[in-house]
């Protein structure tokens, strides 16, 4: 059976993702490089590991990629113009974007929900993606609530019954 893209997208995309910031400091830019992902997940506890994809087609993935360390930004409720800020194609994503340098060397996004310092240790084939695994360096939580993207669109997250 074959699955058309658009089957593909709709179902997909009635499974609510938090919204996190990828970015790195390159000796190559002046300024921090960036990109948004949907797909951030733990992976391991021993040792301390996330993975996330990206698209192939991604212009910003390889100037993030070049750094070796990241930093992840859980973007919380009310952070939207974060999120598009970080999904344009322009040189300097950060220019209206508050950050700051973490102990790590990696930027964090002020005001997010959480944050994850990581070093990347390997990437994978996905088809149209490549899964990026990384190591957690340091994490922090915040306060609030996280930003959620749910069929389109983005939002918050309502705790209707604790589980």
């Amino acid at each position: 059976m074959t699955i058309d893209q658009a089957t593909f997208r709709t179902v997909m995309g009635h499974l609510p993702t938090g919204v996190v910031a990828i970015a790195g400091i390159s000796a190559l830019a002046p300024h921090p490089q960036g990109l948004v992902v949907g797909t951030f997940q733990s992976l391991s506890l021993t040792p301390p590991m996330v993975a996330f994809s990206v698209d192939r087609s991604s212009s910003s993935w390889p100037k993030v990629r070049t750094a070796g360390r990241l930093g992840a930004s859980v973007l919380a409720a009310g952070q939207e113009p974060v999120c598009q800020a970080l999904s344009r194609k322009q040189p300097n994503k950060f220019a209206d974007v508050a950050w700051h340098l973490s102990e790590y060397r990696t930027p964090r996004i002020a005001g997010a929900h959480a944050w994850i310092d990581c070093a990347i240790t390997h990437e994978l084939d996905g088809g149209d993606h490549v899964i990026v695994l990384a190591e957690v360096l340091h994490m922090e939580a915040g306060e609030g609530d996280p930003l959620v993207f749910h069929r389109g669109r983005l939002g918050s997250y309502r705790e209707p019954v604790a589980a």
